[in-house]
């Protein structure tokens, strides 16, 4: 998820170098085009059947020789980029993992004390996917158990990213059972309010914290952090509330978003997918999902806009990584919840 420059987009978990293409939709289309329910079931069960058999062959879906899961091949983290939204994305379809591939999942993610806040935070979703409790995880080739929770926990947030920080707002604040240690580094509501210092003069996340670098995928995983925060503070309160409006004029005339590069506008799934799961955090945004557009001339819902790049085949059209495109599409189609909004949030577990 993290953002080096405007030609990379922000997620959970990765890096994903985008396509360039718009989604086709019906630009003389007197109302915005919403997607139908058979539009919904259809898009996203060839999307998951897709994903099934990557989970299966335990390929990446794009190339018959790269794994998501290969200690040899991610030696630091152990899974490709995406993983954890990729578990996640089946999970919230129903998918029920096998004994092995659970194994499989275990044997090969590369986690420790050493471990970076990003690594620690996807492992935290990703395991708690498939059904293994974080807190009491016991590494591949380790003695005993670690609880990776409260390893997070005492990780200085000090110098890390926003992506970053949200990342770990969200790990940390997926399950109400878990427990802040007594030495811990941070709390959920002082991170909470670093994230919502570092918003900028336009009301946008930046994946390095300046205004020119503002895009909307890494302001909808703040905006997504700080709603699982459920901090009071008036501040990070208001970061949210302006978050979300700076997100609702960041949508494409298509109902895409994207990011701009050289004057030039890049709608991609991925960020359209991060976009709806920021507007889902709250009843008012989310019917800008697939009800009622968002700015004047808008020709689709950005639910349709999305689900539109879902191929006949259960491909992500230009997608880098179908790991990380699948678990995007598939936890956004998730959020929009069959067009019934509720105050459960996609990455909350418990």
């Amino acid at each position: 998820m993290f953002k080096m420059n405007k030609v990379m987009t922000a997620s959970l978990t990765a890096v994903l170098a985008l396509g360039t293409l718009v989604p086709v939709v019906d630009a003389g289309a007197a109302s915005v085009k919403t997607a139908s329910k058979s539009y919904r079931t259809s898009k996203t069960k060839s999307a998951t059947t897709y994903a099934k058999k990557m989970m299966k062959a335990n390929k990446n879906g794009l190339s018959t020789k790269a794994k998501i899961f290969s200690k040899s091949a991610y030696p630091t983290v152990g899974a490709a980029a995406g993983y954890s939204d990729f578990l996640l994305g089946l999970k919230k379809q129903g998918y029920k993992f096998t004994a092995s591939q659970k194994k499989l999942v275990k044997k090969n993610l590369v986690v420790s004390s050493k471990s970076d806040p990003a690594t620690l935070a996807n492992a935290i979703i990703g395991l708690q996917a498939i059904g293994v409790n974080p807190t009491k995880y016991k590494p591949a080739g380790a003695k005993e158990s670690m609880n990776l929770v409260s390893t997070l926990y005492k990780k200085s947030m000090n110098k890390q990213t926003v992506n970053v920080q949200s990342t770990t707002l969200i790990a940390v604040s997926s399950n109400k059972t878990f427990k802040k240690p007594s030495k811990a580094a941070f709390s959920k509501s002082s991170l909470s309010l670093k994230i919502a210092k570092s918003q900028q003069s336009n009301k946008g996340w930046a994946y390095n914290n300046t205004v020119a670098s503002v895009d909307s995928d890494t302001t909808a995983v703040a905006v997504n952090a700080l709603a699982m925060g459920k901090s009071k503070n008036k501040t990070v309160k208001a970061a949210a509330t302006a978050g979300r409006s700076y997100l609702k004029k960041a949508v494409y005339k298509s109902g895409a978003f994207g990011y701009t590069y050289n004057g030039k506008e890049n709608a991609n799934a991925n960020s359209t997918a991060e976009a709806i799961i920021g507007l889902a955090t709250t009843k008012a945004a989310f019917k800008n999902i697939n009800k009622t557009a968002l700015t004047s001339g808008q020709t689709a819902t950005p639910l349709r806009a999305m689900l539109s790049y879902v191929k006949s085949d259960g491909t992500v059209k230009d997608a880098f990584s179908m790991t990380l495109a699948y678990g995007q599409v598939s936890l956004a189609a998730s959020a929009a919840h069959n067009g019934t909004y509720t105050n459960k949030l996609v990455y909350t577990f418990k």
